[in-house]
């Protein structure tokens, strides 16, 4: 098992290029770690030493292929821990982050294989986000965020961000579930089996639908 400290560095810069394509900054994963810039400016040169990530001074960073193995691995056990508290002991989607962060660096690799194959080696979380492969490898279809998507658009819910439990909750009250099948009426309004959904602003940013 890894360092912890080092596994949330290097799953936030994953998550950070896997629904859009801009890569982060340094002065980003600090606000996202919420830790003083010169402190993650430091890990990054630790991380970069180690060959896990890239980086030039000033400049974005971006994962290695070591770095993306070692993210994907401990990423792949977050989700199927999620789906598993889920589907086993009946956690909300909105109430699975929190037990997944501590979990995933207390549970055996047997443990974690045991479970994908209970689950039925699932490709996605709840949230709709894809579950890595032993290798690291995702399956994930073409997507649209919910604020790029142009009215009338068409599709099925693929992912709503878990970075707001609050918002989880209010989307999944208004019907807005991974999966329903949606109709873009603008960012702020979907229509859900044939009745308009409004939804708070920030949705807009939270949603994703395939393209």
């Amino acid at each position: 098992m890894g360092s912890p400290v080092i596994d949330d560095y290097l799953k936030r810069i994953y998550h950070h290029t896997e629904w859009q394509d801009s890569r982060i900054t340094p002065s980003q994963l600090a606000t996202e770690l919420g830790l003083a810039p010169s402190s993650v400016t430091e890990m990054v040169r630790k991380l970069a030493a180690q060959g896990l990530v890239t980086h030039r001074p000033y400049g974005p960073v971006s994962l290695t292929p070591e770095g993306e193995k070692r993210a994907a691995a401990i990423i792949r056990r977050h989700r199927l821990i999620e789906t598993w508290l889920v589907n086993e002991f009946g956690y909300a989607w909105d109430e699975v982050h929190d037990e997944a962060e501590i979990l995933e660096h207390a549970i055996s690799d047997r443990l974690l294989e045991g479970i994908d194959e209970r689950l039925g080696r699932p490709r996605f979380d709840p949230h709709g986000d894809a579950i890595p492969d032993e290798s690291g490898a995702v399956d994930r279809a073409p997507f649209v965020l919910l604020s790029e998507a142009t009215a009338g658009h068409t599709g099925h819910v693929l992912r709503v961000s878990d970075r707001d439990p609050q918002l989880l909750r209010v989307v999944e009250a208004a019907g807005v579930s991974v999966g329903a099948e949606v109709v873009v009426h603008d960012p702020g309004a979907l229509v859900v089996d044939g009745a308009r959904v409004d939804l708070p602003p920030e949705a807009a940013a939270a949603v994703w639908l395939t393209a």
